[in-house]
């Protein structure tokens, strides 16, 4: 029997009313296994406005209530990790230990959240003129709107939603709707928290709500994750509709590994890098640059380790590698493959046509290695999001990063050597806003934040850390002068010596 999921609204489950409905797979099975309501413009008014009635007390509520329900919040994560981390495999795809690895990194912004109490604390400079006091203090901005990808479906979310509730906002959420029921869990544990209701919304949809929510007047913020192009057109359309918007895009993320790098480090870190997620995410390692003569080795290195990945139900503990999450996707991703050699490249791995026994109308595909690939080839300009990984070569340290700081995105970056003058000038000359030193996926921990140049983010805040305190919170100024009680008028005696 299909499961439904519908809307998260007010604190409690409001069933779809548009008539439209989307279908969720199994990637593993390729079946459908749950219809998600795609909600209208008036449903996504509804949230809209449950999430303004909940703002005229949650924004004056006090710290220490925020953070009572964010400590009890974390709790209930932890003790449903194993709950949510089965949805994400049933509707993602990925390794059920993948994707407990998902809830842990969106644990640690929880985490981040249950302290805003030093990260909201202001400024005071006293005695500026006489008797004058200006105190800088942070203020929450209103209702606030996330719109999040498939391939986190709890990590992306707890980036955003955590740190804005407890700076005060209210908030309405447009996950994806490929893989939606991690999110209503979500909802539904804050409520149980005890965040009041309205405090966190959750509405599914397609196009019709994410552009009600960019248009809507009462929506002061807009958070996005997903393709350059998306996060463009969210960027825009936001912005002129006078919204505050950070807008993460995609990436073509390198590692540049030099002569002397460990290279079994570095193949293994390419391989995880890579592959892991089955490539389906932002940060992923998509091309390694190799400099110098090492690349052959390296490619075999690679190859060696990449054949050995046991590809699988993401359910079944013995697999490392799920499948992709639709059949489109996978066939998008399968065409760089097959393209590749009329562009230039040497195919040393194809995963194209791979297959599980008794699953074969699952999403599979297994991992591809191109070698000597060309920067003008679509394997390389494109974000493929799936598990192929293009080796480059360059001669020498220069023209690695060159070739790097000529792409158009700038996500993250990695380094593999053992010289620390060549990192530390790595660090500072690429254009790119992560960047690891023999760590190949740079993701920040929680208290810093995460985001990335040019083409990989539109707006000025990068998400979570202070950065996202920052986004969800705007500054105002008090400047303030007091008489001296001695000063008072005749015939008030507040107590104090009238003459010195």
């Amino acid at each position: 029997m299909t499961k439904t999921v519908n809307h998260w609204i007010g604190g409690k489950t409001v069933e779809g009313a548009s008539g439209n409905w989307g279908p969720v797979t199994d990637p593993a099975t390729g079946a459908v296994t749950t219809r998600v309501a795609l909600a209208s413009a008036e449903e996504v008014d509804a949230a809209v406005a449950a999430a303004k009635a909940a703002y005229a007390t949650w924004g004056t509520s006090s710290l220490a209530q925020r953070t009572t329900v964010l400590f009890k919040y974390r709790a209930l994560l932890d003790a449903h990790r194993d709950e949510i981390a089965a949805l994400i495999t049933a509707e993602h795809g990925k390794v059920h230990s993948d994707a407990l690895g998902e809830v842990a990194r969106g644990l640690e912004i929880v985490e981040l959240a249950c302290g805003i109490t030093v990260q909201l604390k202001g400024e005071l400079s006293t005695q500026v003129s006489n008797r004058v006091d200006v105190a800088a203090i942070r203020q929450p901005l209103g209702v606030v709107a996330g719109i999040t990808p498939f391939n986190f479906p709890a990590m992306v979310p707890m980036w955003m939603f955590p740190l804005a509730i407890a700076c005060g906002n209210t908030f309405v959420l447009k996950p994806s709707e490929k893989d939606p029921s991690a999110a209503n869990l979500l909802a539904e544990l804050a409520s149980q928290a005890g965040l009041p209701d309205g405090v966190l919304n959750v509405v599914h949809g397609d196009k019709v709500a994410v552009d009600a929510l960019l248009e809507h007047p009462d929506v002061a913020a807009v958070s996005f994750v997903g393709s350059t192009p998306i996060a463009k057109y969210i960027h825009t359309t936001a912005s002129a509709n006078g919204k505050r918007v950070q807008a993460l895009g995609g990436a073509k993320n390198h590692m540049l590994v030099l002569p002397d790098a460990d290279l079994d480090a570095a193949a293994d870190a390419a391989v995880s890098a890579a592959y892991g997620s089955a490539g389906e995410r932002c940060m992923a390692i998509s091309a390694v640059v190799a400099v110098g003569a090492i690349g052959d080795e390296l490619v075999q290195k690679i190859r060696e380790r990449a054949e050995k990945i046991k590809i699988g139900p993401g359910n079944d503990p013995t697999s490392e590698m799920g499948p992709l999450i639709t059949a489109a996707h996978r066939d998008k991703v399968a065409s760089y493959v097959t393209g590749a050699a009329a562009q230039g490249a040497e195919v040393v791995l194809d995963g194209t046509g791979y297959t599980v026994d008794g699953h074969e109308d699952g999403h599979w595909i297994g991992l591809s290695l191109l070698d000597k690939v060309s920067t003008d080839s679509d394997a390389y300009r494109d974000e493929i999001f799936g598990p192929v990984l293009c080796v480059l070569r360059a001669d020498t340290y220069e023209e690695g990063v060159r070739l790097i700081n000529d792409s158009p995105f700038g996500n993250g970056t990695a380094i593999y050597t053992r010289d620390g003058g060549a990192a530390r000038r790595f660090q500072l000359e690429v254009q790119a806003g992560m960047v690891g030193v023999n760590v190949p996926i740079p993701v920040p921990v929680g208290y810093h934040s995460f985001g990335g140049w040019k083409d990989s983010l539109f707006g000025d805040h990068h998400i979570y850390g202070n950065d996202g305190v920052h986004f969800y919170t705007r500054g105002k100024v008090v400047t303030t002068r007091w008489p001296d009680p001695s000063e008072a008028p005749a015939g008030v005696d507040l107590g104090f010596p009238r003459n010195h």
